[in-house]
């Protein structure tokens, strides 16, 4: 048994030594890609870097005044219509702006109700918390209080964001470096769940 390792392991050292690496190094085809790579993700970089400068990335509080200007001004918009006072409001609140650095290509905002009659009133919003999306500036869909995340007040942000991905107005993350931030949106939520079902916990 010990023989057949010893004579893999030679014969797989020897096929890595057949490989030259100062070759790989100058093959046109593998710097072509590398390059090629550099591009997309400068590009990508750029990109985010535009969107930020729009107020995407961050859950922003916008007035009256500003509102059309912010909902016309990205192609996707979500919108929280709400009340200071109101409770379930404070709940949306928390996971719009868990979400809001996640799905930089959706810009989030939200309206304060009390002061954008105006709005309230061309939207017909009558129930708070109201998010309303925004396509190309175009209320297109809605969620109004929690009827769709289950009715109760203990959803989970990632429930909310598998919601927004079927409506289509937010999109699957796709590269490495959110994957990575993925991870720790997961192991953040798991945490959560697991210190508030633990009797002998401290908090609330």
């Amino acid at each position: 048994m010990e023989l057949v390792a010893q004579e893999k392991a030679q014969a797989s050292s020897s096929n890595n030594q057949e490989v030259d690496l100062d070759e790989l190094m100058d093959d046109p085809e593998l710097e072509k890609l590398h390059a090629d790579r550099i591009a997309a993700l400068k590009k990508e970089a750029e990109k985010r870097q535009e969107l930020k400068k729009q107020g995407h990335g961050e859950y922003r509080e916008v007035t009256e005044g500003d509102f059309l200007g912010e909902v016309t001004g990205s192609e996707r918009v979500i919108c929280h219509f709400y009340h200071r006072e109101f409770y379930r409001c404070k709940i949306m609140d928390k996971h719009l702006k868990s979400l809001a650095p996640r799905h930089i290509d959706t810009k989030f905002i939200k309206l304060d109700a009390e002061n954008a009659p105006f709005f309230v009133s061309k939207l017909g919003v009558k129930t708070l918390p109201c998010v309303i999306l925004f396509s190309k500036g175009i209320a297109v869909d809605r969620l109004v209080g929690f009827q769709d995340l289950g009715g109760k007040d203990d959803f989970a942000t990632k429930t909310l964001e598998v919601l927004l991905l079927k409506k289509g107005i937010i999109s699957e993350k796709k590269d490495d470096d959110e994957e990575d931030e993925d991870d720790g949106y997961h192991k953040t939520s798991r945490r959560s769940v697991r210190s508030s079902v633990d009797p002998n916990s401290d908090s609330d």
